[in-house]
């Protein structure tokens, strides 16, 4: 069973804006999935569709193996959105109390006040709204997510009013929620706090999925920049490799040694090894050149990320 399987999700709204287009997704139990695009691409409404604030115009989901219109699956959902805002004059406990009542879910003083220590809020339970900066807020809103230790969290941009200790912190606690077997789906512009966290991704833009899979297929897969360290090569057998690989370049050191960088996907480095073996030139080490996740994002969305 998926955490979340949705088929041809789709959004248009009054106008004829397609804010959603046949979204295919599909979402394991216990992952950390990232929702990933630009402004405007459509994520909030998909997490908003699967949460049950907006309906779609076609197309459907199952959540936790329920449809996702039914309460059982929304029993079962932590949600916190982009935009939120709590009574200034509630305290921090009273907000908790406010929304496990609202959930159905009997929540004791002594859980109230530890599920807020889990977020960062030790000692303030008894503190208003009115008196937390929106970095607090963030981290009461994701308490309130937590509230009845929901088996599927869906967060919309948590970490956008938190400090780096803030953000670091919130990632640790993504980490122990999928430790214990929750799934969190997490939308944020923040990549590097995605790549440090998730286990997959999607990227979506003006509302269609673009790529679906793991992170590491993200990062690692298809064709990418090695670095090969070797001596004795020639001009001549550099000549020929360059045939091969008309995009790649050599460094020579001078000392006999010299660096080829080449674009070529893992599957293709045993050939390339090889035929630089049979022409006697020494292997020292391939390296691929690191890629970052926003640098991933930026190619696929046809940006130069130099």
């Amino acid at each position: 069973m998926k955490a979340i399987q949705t088929l041809g999700l789709t959004k248009v709204y009054p106008g004829g804006r397609k804010a959603c287009e046949a979204i295919h997704l599909s979402v394991n139990q216990g992952e950390i999935f990232g929702l990933l695009g630009p402004n405007g691409a459509g994520k909030s409404t998909l997490i908003k569709m699967l949460v049950g604030l907006v309906n779609p115009s076609a197309g459907s989901a199952r959540v936790l193996g329920f449809p996702f219109t039914e309460l059982a699956a929304r029993r079962q959902l932590g949600y916190l959105p982009e935009l939120f805002r709590y009574p200034p004059w509630l305290k921090a406990q009273e907000v908790l109390a406010f929304h496990a009542r609202l959930a159905g879910v009997e929540q004791s003083p002594d859980e109230r006040t530890a599920l807020l220590d889990r977020v960062g809020l030790h000692g303030r339970g008894s503190e208003r709204v009115r008196s937390f900066s929106k970095g607090l807020q963030q981290r009461l809103g994701l308490a309130v997510a937590l509230v009845g230790e929901p088996a599927l969290v869906l967060l919309d941009e948590p970490t956008s009013a938190l400090d780096p200790i803030g953000r670091y912190e919130v990632s640790l606690l993504l980490q122990e929620l999928r430790a214990q077997g929750t799934t969190v789906f997490l939308n944020s512009h923040l990549l590097s706090d995605v790549e440090k966290v998730c286990d997959s991704v999607a990227l979506i833009d003006g509302g269609r999925v673009l790529y679906q899979g793991s992170l590491k297929d993200a990062l690692y897969g298809g064709a990418r920049h090695h670095r090969v360290q070797v001596e004795n090569l020639t001009e001549t057998t550099w000549s020929t490799l360059h045939q091969s690989y008309p995009a790649a370049t050599v460094q020579w050191d001078g000392k006999g040694g010299a660096e080829i960088s080449v674009r070529i996907a893992r599957t293709g480095l045993p050939g390339l090894i090889a035929q630089l073996v049979a022409a006697g030139v020494r292997v020292y080490e391939v390296a691929p050149d690191h890629s970052s996740l926003e640098e991933w994002f930026l190619s696929r969305l046809g940006k130069d990320p130099q």
